[in-house]
């Protein structure tokens, strides 16, 4: 893979957890297990062929209108595996960084989550974005709040907004733009994912579901990526 035109961020939709297990005729929450475990793969593998950021959508603003026990099975995972994160020697280099409102989850989980952000918040490898809780109009509205007490307390002036400025009000804010969006599972949408960040994202449909995803299955979306033509708008 060249370097100068591997993907430097990478968003990925894990769709397919659901289906996954339906076709198995097992519980639904082994198949959003089995999605965890696939994450953890793609994570350390994205980390070792030097990926910059990966953004992966784990659970949505709308996934609470989910049953009480898959939401529930969910959380749980997220526990576990922010702990698990913590604890493997493979993963220690990665730095964990969380997209969404994190203040309506259980305290405890709160709690583990913060202390995954701070212990790797040094750590010099992959940016690993988790998208919980996370809603692209929400993302959104919650920046123009923030920019609209900035006017209301004299810190800016109406002029200073700017899209730089607005991407600065963004979970995101600091990092490169994703230049590849994967989404597993067949669909083709993007799910309230990122609206502001994906404008000039190439994206990329795949049929298999998530828990199947492999690191072969990412070395052939990059190398569909570098064969693209990105013109960001020019000719």
């Amino acid at each position: 893979m060249e370097e100068e035109i591997m993907p430097k961020h990478i968003a990925i939709i894990m769709d397919g957890n659901r289906r996954w297990a339906k076709e198995r005729n097992i519980e639904t929450r082994l198949g959003h297990k089995e999605g965890a475990e696939t994450l953890k793969k793609i994570a350390k593998y994205a980390n070792k062929i030097g990926i910059q950021y990966l953004t992966v959508y784990a659970f949505s603003t709308e996934n609470w209108k989910r049953t009480k026990e898959e939401v529930g099975a969910l959380m749980g995972l997220l526990q576990m595996y922010v702990n698990d994160f913590l604890n493997d020697k493979e993963l220690e280099n990665i730095k964990i960084n969380i997209l969404g409102d994190v203040s309506k989850l259980e305290h405890g989980l709160q709690k583990s989550i913060q202390k995954a952000i701070d212990r790797t918040k040094d750590y010099t490898g992959m940016t690993l974005n988790v998208a919980f809780n996370y809603g692209g109009r929400d993302e959104i509205t919650k920046a123009v709040q923030k920019i609209v007490n900035k006017v209301q307390n004299s810190e800016i002036a109406i002029q200073d907004i700017d899209e730089q400025f607005v991407s600065d009000n963004l979970y995101t804010q600091g990092q490169l733009e994703p230049d590849l969006l994967i989404r597993t599972g067949g669909e083709q949408r993007v799910s309230n994912f990122l609206l502001w960040q994906l404008a000039y994202t190439e994206f990329l449909f795949i049929d298999k579901y998530w828990p199947d995803f492999s690191e072969e299955d990412l070395d052939e979306a990059i190398k569909v990526f570098e064969q693209r033509n990105r013109k960001f708008g020019a000719k």
